[in-house]
């Protein structure tokens, strides 16, 4: 108990995320455990969530400098939409690629990506425009963009091994006796991790995470520190931009098609994974570990949630704004006990 005591007190709000989700998990166990606790489920729940994990990603990198990042969603399609037309010009008349082309679609994506994170950047640092409106405006821009290529249709007729090279499983096994091998982890987890992976280095083990968070505290101290804060921004919205654009290629290969208004809920959830996850709105302050909890949490919810066909899906945004706003008033409670003990009094 002591271990747990002190463990809580260390960092309340992971221990908070962990008791959620384990709590989650609990209930899951009691109700529906022939239906969730399986290998395809999980499975499922792996595939899936890398579409707007990664983007959260980028959103907390830029909420930690104080700032936001609204155009992931915009960005994602784009690039998706443009990475399927060139794989269809690359394809030609027989209808396929290379694995040598499907990775350079992926290095091109993440150049379209870099290319309008660092517009985002620009904007807000050089012509000093509100992190909100710029990133807004650009993921406007680019959707606007991707309507025009496209006419509003959606691309697709994209060749099959893209699809077949991201949505295969790694780690085959042999689950019964006829010897027929199936693969365990999915490769949009593989790309996940290693986004996650880069991003911890960069913020734990790198002056750029030191600057990036000094910045968030305060951009007047990181300015006379002798920091080049235009240029710390401009990096972190490109980062951001990249990992959009890899959002946007799991996106591409999960649908086998790309289309402007994609994953259009994606904007906001990637905002609420990042403050759900610990990530002060303010700068400064925030974990990946938090984030990442996050995002299995709301995971976790969304598919518990789709093994009861008697509650409408249409619920999982309540539940998610619900679970925001838990511990956000834990948040209140807990760590603000002179506020609390002030607004009792008036």
């Amino acid at each position: 108990m002591n271990a747990l005591s002190k463990f809580y007190q260390k960092d309340r709000h992971i221990a908070r995320l962990l008791i959620m989700t384990v709590i989650w998990l609990a209930f899951m166990a009691i109700t529906r455990f022939d239906k969730f606790y399986t290998i395809a489920n999980f499975q499922t729940i792996a595939g899936k969530f890398p579409e707007f994990g990664v983007m959260a990603l980028g959103a907390m990198l830029c909420m930690i400098t104080g700032g936001i990042d609204l155009s992931s969603v915009g960005v994602a399609n784009l690039t998706s939409i443009l990475m399927a037309m060139y794989m269809r010009s690359r394809a030609g008349d027989s209808g396929t690629v290379s694995a040598f082309i499907v990775a350079e679609v992926l290095v091109i994506a993440a150049v379209i990506g870099c290319a309008a994170g660092a517009l985002n950047g620009v904007l807000i640092s050089r012509i000093h425009i509100p992190p909100i409106l710029a990133t807004l405006g650009v993921n406007q821009l680019l959707t606007g963009i991707a309507l025009v290529v496209t006419n509003g249709k959606a691309v697709s007729d994209i060749p099959t091994v893209y699809s077949s090279i991201i949505n295969q499983k790694l780690l085959k096994v042999v689950p019964g006796k006829r010897g027929a091998m199936m693969g365990l982890i999915p490769v949009q987890l593989i790309f996940f991790v290693v986004a996650a992976v880069l991003v911890w280095f960069l913020l734990s083990r790198t002056t750029y995470g030191k600057k990036l968070y000094l910045m968030g505290t305060s951009e007047n101290v990181a300015r006379f520190s002798g920091l080049k804060v235009d240029w710390l921004i401009i990096k972190t919205y490109a980062l951001s931009g990249i990992l959009a654009a890899m959002g946007g290629m799991i996106m591409l290969a999960n649908y086998n098609s790309a289309r402007s208004d994609y994953g259009t809920v994606y904007t906001l959830q990637c905002i609420l994974i990042v403050v759900l996850g610990g990530v002060s709105p303010s700068g400064g302050k925030g974990k990946i570990s938090g984030v990442m909890l996050s995002i299995i949490l709301l995971s976790l919810l969304e598919a518990g949630i789709n093994r009861f066909p008697q509650i409408s899906s249409y619920y999982i945004t309540l539940i998610w704004g619900a679970v925001l706003l838990l511990v956000m008033v834990l948040n209140y409670f807990v760590e603000h006990p002179i506020r609390r003990r002030q607004a009792v009094k008036n």
